[in-house]
């Protein structure tokens, strides 16, 4: 009876592991080769691609079919710039003295799914309050449904500067927040900071390196840190297995963080032509947030809808991302996808493909950097696109996005790590 206990066992582990799914793709993105594929089927076996092969492969005893023929399918998309925990909205401001840390990880729930929903299986939060933080570990651990989540958890700024979250508080309320709260003065107070968003679980570190717009602060684009201090920063970095993300408008700021080592540069919106070379020369990235100035930009038209100071920064700084990238890209920048959703409405996100196209990147390149280039940045190979023996995370679209950009708002599938969230 054991023995045929044990052979019973054996027979379900061996007819799990040869369980397929046939993934029938009537177009393919290859993003690795700027190409698109006609008539291919993905081998899903598990969480991993199995195979990639042409031609529709006929299905053995077992094998589930999904039938993407007239869709075009590609990798999992990446936005390398969310906020996870909240979204805009006239009443921000207030709901810090409003909300509980429980409601802000209620609403991130939704806007996890809205994420996921909309194709994006992977992306990098970007600052928050640690909600951030529970929200990955929550995703990954399957309590809920939404992307994977690499996170810096709370951003570090300086006093006074963009990440600082005591701004324009009355005095007897903004006390003097230090790097526990993500604030620094100094290299000792940063590579404290770093570390402890290494002890807080952290995946990358997001510094504040100029100003910002929605920041109750005059400038947006000061430089707000010393070389010493973003190197300081960096080398702590490096030593925690963290990669640098910076906040940067200003070109000041932005040079000071090229030279001192952070992998990506968010925003960028006034990037000289002498940055842009420092960036090729470092091998630095771009990850410039096109909907996110747009979206501001509009919201400050809008009487009420932001601060007085805030909404004279973004009736000027929205307006000059778009322009700034075209420029970055035409000069050889390395580019990754990112959007600062959060800043918009989540789920919204696609929007960014429609612009980058608008500033002259052809759509193929665009699903490039939301895929295999925005992996290069995150270190994470396993993602970014569809190949053998990587991740199956999938998704497809109605239309040809190669031809129309807004096909990407339209997504119709998503598998992600094997798992089937929309069809």
């Amino acid at each position: 009876m054991k023995k045929l206990f044990l052979g019973l066992m054996l027979l379900m582990v061996i007819h799990n592991y040869a369980q397929r799914t046939l993934v029938y793709c009537g177009q393919l993105v290859d993003v690795k080769q700027l190409s698109v594929l006609k008539e291919m089927t993905i081998v899903v076996q598990g969480k991993q691609i199995a195979e990639v092969q042409k031609g529709y492969l006929s299905p053995q005893q077992g094998d589930q079919v999904i039938d993407l023929k007239q869709r075009t399918v590609m990798p999992g998309l990446i936005d390398m710039h969310v906020h996870m925990e909240d979204e805009t909205s006239p009443t921000r401001y207030i709901d810090g003295f409003t909300l509980n840390p429980a409601d802000y990880a209620f609403k991130s729930v939704v806007f996890a799914e809205r994420t996921l929903m909309a194709g994006f299986t992977s992306v990098r939060d970007l600052g928050g309050s640690g909600v951030n933080i529970s929200l990955r570990n929550a995703i990954a651990k399957g309590m809920i449904k939404g992307p994977r989540v690499f996170t810096a958890g709370k951003a570090i700024g300086t006093t006074g500067g963009h990440a600082d979250p005591t701004n324009n508080y009355r005095k007897d309320l903004m006390g003097d927040p230090g790097p526990a709260n993500g604030v620094v003065n100094g290299v000792d107070d940063c590579r404290k900071a770093v570390r402890q968003r290494y002890k807080d679980g952290s995946d990358c570190i997001k510094i504040t390196a100029s100003g910002g717009v929605l920041s109750m602060a005059k400038s947006g684009e000061n430089p707000q840190f010393t070389q010493e201090e973003i190197e300081a920063i960096v080398a702590t970095a490096k030593d925690y297995g963290f990669k640098v993300a910076a906040h940067c408008h200003g070109a000041e700021a932005m040079k000071r963080a090229v030279l001192g080592g952070v992998n990506s540069i968010e925003h960028g919106t006034y990037m000289t032509e002498e940055v842009m070379e420092l960036m090729k020369q470092k091998g630095t990235y771009l990850v410039p947030t096109i909907t996110a100035g747009k979206s501001t930009a509009d919201s400050a038209k809008k009487p009420g809808y932001y601060p007085e100071i805030v909404a004279a920064k973004a009736l000027v700084v929205g307006n000059f991302i778009q322009g700034t990238f075209a420029k970055a890209y035409k000069a050889g920048v390395k580019i990754a996808f990112g959007t600062d959703a959060g800043v918009f409405s989540h789920g919204k996100n696609w929007m960014e493909f429609m612009y980058m196209h608008e500033a002259g990147m052809p759509m193929i390149e665009a699903i490039r950097a939301a895929t295999l280039s925005a992996a290069d940045l995150l270190g994470a190979d396993q993602i970014g696109v569809i190949e053998k023996g990587k991740l199956a995370d999938i998704v497809a679209v109605e239309g040809d996005p190669i031809n129309d950009p807004k096909a990407m708002g339209n997504v119709k599938f998503v598998m992600k790590e094997g798992q089937v969230y929309k069809r």
